[in-house]
């Protein structure tokens, strides 16, 4: 990945997207610690809900009602949305590791039937606030249940419950971070002033990547961290992924994927290092196939590779992309690989044919940064770097298409364990967020009127 110096935690997007021209006073309303706009919230009404949610907010019925689902004022400003969309369109520059003929790639995609919706608008917070620390990657907010979201606020991570509408701090890593768990030959120690650069949230376990090559590794139940350490030295060793998964024994394990060209797999229960896997560049996105036998490998490279899940060893490589890496998703069923790049595009591939992509899915104007699978497979989002979540009806062949238009620095998506909701985080000075969009349902009746 590209190096990038970030010595203070800042909005490292604000030289590639500024949004002043949307500021307000009203953001002095709230106190983004203060939960006392949402103590009332003990009822399902929805107009007793209007009345007790901070002005900053939006609900469903708000935007049914002509409110901009982010809260911009456009009814002040000098332009209309659609105007600042056809100029954003116009001026935004897709950052470029590899500068290439890209006229044929347009002929590789597929034509998509966008204008459906299977997510709906639900409602916008800014009680809770997305911020990034490194432009190149995404992964900062996980869904753990459609009530349960965690994010990355500055130095902390954050819990948002969509039930009560409030945030909690769990996880401060500006303090000093001292490892719990004391075990024979333990590489663990103490760490502060961490920039979270990556991060997920499974299995009861919350585990997170930093900008100087740190993993930290936090039991949800437990207080304290069990585990931290720097996993290298190396001058440009930020953490770039991480992951919980089982491997092919059915035994948890913890991966960590580095700009030093190291995949780290470790136990997830005494956090030793168990293997290390070297490869030829810097590795910035792994994920894992559900069986656990497989690994997909991205980095600064053309190229993807598929590694075996026990050895780290190259088993097949695949060509088509035209930039580096930085996303990948396994669909449920294990035989669908989709891995998203700086080219602008999400390649979908076949395991039992790797010779070229199957499908190819173009954003609207930057990388694809971010890519997810709903659990029971109906579903596929993408996330660019701003502005636009993608979400393609996979049964359709990944025709139909929902455009989620947005404004603003994405700093990740996430589907509900349970499909039934789609979180995004926006990462902004003025109208940083956290968005929830519920999955649409479709009765009976609606397939025969």
């Amino acid at each position: 990945m590209a190096q990038f110096q970030n010595h203070d935690l800042e909005y490292v997007v604000d030289d590639y997207y500024d949004m002043t021209d949307f500021e307000e006073d009203t953001l002095s309303e709230t106190d983004p610690h203060n939960d006392s706009s949402v103590e009332a919230l003990d009822s399902d009404v929805e107009d007793n809900f209007e009345m007790s949610k901070p002005k900053t907010d939006t609900s469903a019925q708000e935007a049914r009602n002509g409110k901009d689902i982010q809260g911009i004022p456009w009814e002040r400003l000098n332009f209309t949305r659609d105007k600042y969309r056809e100029t954003r369109l116009k001026q935004y520059k897709n950052y470029e590791n590899l500068s290439r003929p890209r006229e044929e790639l347009e002929k590789e995609c597929k034509k998509i039937e966008n204008g459906n919706v299977f997510y709906d608008f639900q409602f916008n917070t800014r009680l809770v606030q997305s911020t990034i620390v490194h432009f190149q990657l995404r992964n900062l907010l996980w869904a753990t249940s459609k009530h349960d979201v965690y994010l990355m606020q500055n130095y902390s991570v954050m819990h948002w419950s969509s039930l009560l509408r409030r945030g909690k701090e769990v996880l401060n890593v500006a303090k000093p971070i001292v490892p719990t768990l004391k075990c024979p030959g333990s590489l663990g120690q103490s760490l502060s002033r961490v920039q979270i650069s990556t991060m997920t949230v499974k299995e009861n376990l919350m585990v997170a990547g930093g900008f100087q090559g740190e993993l930290i590794c936090k039991n949800l139940s437990q207080p304290g961290v069990a585990f931290c350490a720097k996993l290298t030295t190396d001058d440009n060793a930020i953490t770039n992924a991480v992951d919980i998964y089982h491997n092919p024994n059915g035994l948890l394990r913890i991966m960590a994927a580095n700009n030093d060209a190291e995949v780290r797999i470790f136990d997830a229960e005494n956090f030793a290092c168990l293997n290390r896997f070297t490869y030829p560049w810097s590795v910035n996105n792994t994920s894992v196939s559900p069986d656990g036998k497989l690994l997909a490998i991205l980095g600064d490279s053309t190229e993807c590779l598929l590694a075996d899940g026990l050895s780290g060893k190259v088993v097949a490589t695949l060509k088509g992309h035209l930039d580096y890496s930085f996303a990948s998703a396994w669909h449920p069923d294990g035989r669908t690989l989709a891995t998203g790049n700086q080219d602008t595009t999400c390649r979908l591939w076949d395991i039992r044919n790797l010779s070229e992509s199957q499908t190819v899915l173009k954003g609207r104007m930057g990388a694809i940064r971010a890519v997810r699978f709903s659990s029971d497979g109906r579903f596929m989002a993408m996330a660019e770097p701003a502005d636009f979540v993608h979400v393609f009806d996979t049964e359709s062949g990944y025709v139909k298409g929902q455009e989620i238009d947005l404004f603003g620095e994405i700093a990740g998506i996430s589907f509900s364990p349970d499909t039934q909701a789609l979180f995004v985080g926006i990462a902004d000075r003025t109208y940083g967020s956290l968005l929830e969009f519920n999955r649409r349902c479709y009765h009976y009746l609606d397939s025969i009127i």
